[in-house]
This record gives structure tokens, C-alpha cells and sequence, in this order.
């Protein structure tokens, strides 16, 4: 397990879409512990495999209940609207309010294979909706009715409150966190190990989607 670097806002590879997983195979769990190593260390509420330099359909969610791995996620219902503060892992330091369902269904595949289906609201709706977003190339001040000045956050370490209004860190952002350092993003330096794969589209797998792009 490694800590990757978090790409920034500017880097050609957060605008390129990812490729469906269609094999879970020892470099794609390898991925998988990287990006919970790097999020953890990130303190954020979601990463996905683009902003560690990966074009593959893998997300991880961990608005403070435990992290949820997500392979190849797509949202199949929507209900509501919510306008919230929101930010991103690679876009330190920025916040904006957006609109975002208030609440959704997705279906995705675990790292074990499993065809599974969650049910959110909220702020953990919005975290999924923000990462999925990544796998298309969007950034989340593509979908921003107005940035928000760090001074009118407010966090839940101010007891006593200053008085100027927005949202708590709790609800600040999807993504939000410090970003971190450590090793390439690159898919391609990850070892392969004698692990058998799972073949994602067959058995209780999810279907494997098409992309546009190939991995960097």
C-alpha cells in the first residue's frame, strides 16, 4: 500500500473519461488499498481513481460511516435538489455551492464482484454524484452557481462560531481535504500477484461499461 499524489485542477488527465473495469485482478485491489491509504491520509469524503493518475471506473466514498469501494458506478434514479457547499481533494482550498440531487440510487460493483445497489441522501448523495463525476472528466467548478470565500465557512471546531454564516466541514465538500504526497499514479507500475481475477459482467458482476479514453 501507497499514498499517491493527488492531481491538481490543471493536469489533462482529470478532463479524460475512464475506462470500465472489466477484470478485478491484483493490480485493480492494489489500487484499491492505494486510494484508501491515500484518502485516508487525505482526511477527504471521497477519491476516485482519476485524481491518482488512474483512467478507471473505481470510487471510493467515506462520508464518516466507513468507506464504501464502488467499481464501475452508475446511477440509475434521482430525486430532489440540494444546494450545498462542496469541494475537491484537486481543487485545495476552493469551495462553491452547487445543486445536486438530494437524493439517489446507484448500482456498482464491490471489489469482490458483487452486483450491489445503494441508496443515499444528502451528503452522501453528493459525495457519490461528485465522484462519479470524475470518471466523465467533470470537476465539480464545472457544475458551481457561486465560490465561496473560506471566510464564510464555518467549522465544527469553532464552539463559539464567528458569526458569518455557511456551511459546517461536515457538509463542506465531497472531496474536501489536505492534499497529499507519495507515489506515481500510474497504473502501469503496479505489480501483478497470482490472485484469481473476478470478471466483471459475468456471475453477480457488474456490467462492464464502454469509455471513451485509455489509461494514462
Amino acid at each position: 500500500m501507497a499514498i499517491r499524489r493527488i492531481l491538481g485542477k490543471n493536469e489533462e488527465i482529470l478532463r479524460k473519461k475512464s475506462k470500465s473495469v472489466k477484470i478485478i485482478n491484483g493490480r485493480t485491489n492494489l489500487l484499491i488499498d492505494d486510494m484508501l491509504e491515500t484518502l485516508a491520509d487525505a482526511h477527504g469524503a471521497g477519491l476516485a481513481a482519476p485524481q491518482v493518475g488512474v483512467l478507471r471506473r473505481v470510487v471510493i466514498v467515506d462520508v464518516g460511516e466507513g468507506p464504501i469501494v464502488m467499481i464501475n458506478p452508475k446511477l440509475t434514479y434521482t430525486n430532489g435538489e440540494q444546494e450545498t457547499v462542496e469541494g475537491c481533494l484537486s481543487v485545495p482550498g476552493e469551495w462553491g455551492i452547487t445543486r445536486r440531487p438530494m437524493s439517489i440510487k446507484a448500482e456498482y460493483t464491490d471489489r469482490d464482484g458483487n452486483l450491489m445497489e445503494i441508496e443515499a441522501s444528502e451528503m452522501m448523495a453528493k459525495a457519490i454524484c461528485h465522484e462519479i463525476d470524475h470518471l466523465d472528466g467533470i470537476l465539480f467548478t464545472d457544475k458551481v452557481l457561486r465560490m465561496v470565500k473560506e471566510s464564510e465557512l464555518v467549522f465544527e471546531d469553532d464552539d463559539e462560531g464567528d458569526g458569518e454564516g455557511g456551511e459546517s466541514s461536515e457538509d463542506s465538500g465531497a472531496s474536501e481535504g489536505k492534499s497529499s504526497k507519495g507515489a506515481s499514479g500510474d497504473e502501469s507500475s503496479e505489480a501483478e500477484n497470482s490472485e484469481k481475477p473476478f470478471e466483471v459482467g459475468s456471475g453477480e458482476a457488474a456490467e462492464a461499461g464502454n469509455s471513451e479514453s485509455s489509461e494514462n
